[in-house]
């Protein structure tokens, strides 16, 4: 059976060693293309520094076509997309570090040494990347569980891996693809309220895709609703602010709630 934590404890600041400065998103008249079918059409956006952006949209929308743009894993086929001065896809991937819906920790190795792969993979010594990954642990709620197999823990103890893995990283920019779409909805609702303390000790440009308004709304500063492919901003809504430390009396907030119907009209309209 799968173990899971007492708690998902606070979230606290990273080591300064894992911190960059804030980097800016910025979208211009991106369009993409498949062969004939188009993806995305004339797309206009922008992230400040240290904002968290949320991309909503009917599947098939484009939305993680755009998320992979964002994060340099392609180029565009029209228009512009940069992470500060980065415009080349390279430039924009040594930037942002992407965490794909599953958490796609390798079964063969330890919670630790999971986390850690995105330490190893930039060259660090295997004993100097768990000491830095392991610091967190006790941060993220997961202190104890450090030899444990992926099979061994709970789906939010595999998120919350995956996404210190994306973290210790050290990029700016993190493009997070439905990270929590594989979760029951308790286990959702507490990741996002964890995942929420998380960013506000150590902020970063956050680019999310979900199919959840209610997910983006509390976890975003500004929301974009796509249309049907291929995908448009529909509209843009910026999330009702300042949000509730308990995430039930911020979701149930009138204001909150009048947002919601709001991105859910948008939505509606933008599958016409």
């Amino acid at each position: 059976m799968p173990v899971k934590a007492k708690g998902f404890g606070a979230a606290t600041a990273l080591p300064a060693s894992a911190r960059r400065a804030g980097v800016g998103i910025s979208v211009r008249a991106l369009g993409h293309s498949y062969g004939d079918l188009r993806a995305l059409d004339l797309l206009d956006l922008e992230a400040p520094a240290h904002s968290v952006l949320g991309l909503v949209g009917p599947s098939g929308c484009g939305k993680s076509t755009l998320l992979e743009l964002i994060a340099g894993l392609r180029d565009p086929t029209r228009g512009e997309v940069a992470l500060g001065e980065a415009a080349s896809a390279p430039a924009r991937l040594d930037r942002c570090a992407f965490m794909p819906q599953r958490d796609l920790l390798l079964p063969w190795l330890s919670a630790i040494d999971n986390a850690a792969l995105a330490l190893r993979n930039r060259g660090m010594r295997r004993g100097a990347a768990r000491r830095q990954a392991g610091e967190l642990f006790e941060r993220f709620g997961l202190a104890g569980f450090e030899r444990a197999r992926p099979a061994e823990l709970s789906g939010g103890m595999r998120q919350r891996i995956a996404f210190l893995r994306t973290l210790v990283a050290g990029k700016p920019v993190l493009a997070l693809d439905e990270p929590f779409a594989s979760l029951d909805a308790i286990t959702r609702a507490e990741m996002q309220a964890w995942l929420a303390a998380a960013l506000d000790a150590d902020p970063r440009t956050v680019v999310l895709v979900t199919h959840d308004v209610e997910e983006a709304l509390y976890l975003c500063d500004r929301v974009a609703v796509l249309s049907s492919r291929p995908g448009r901003v529909v509209e843009e809504l910026s999330a009702p602010l300042p949000r509730a430390a308990d995430r039930d009396e911020a979701v149930t907030d009138p204001e909150f709630v009048a947002v919601r119907e709001r991105a859910l009209h948008a939505l509606r309209e933008g599958r016409r």
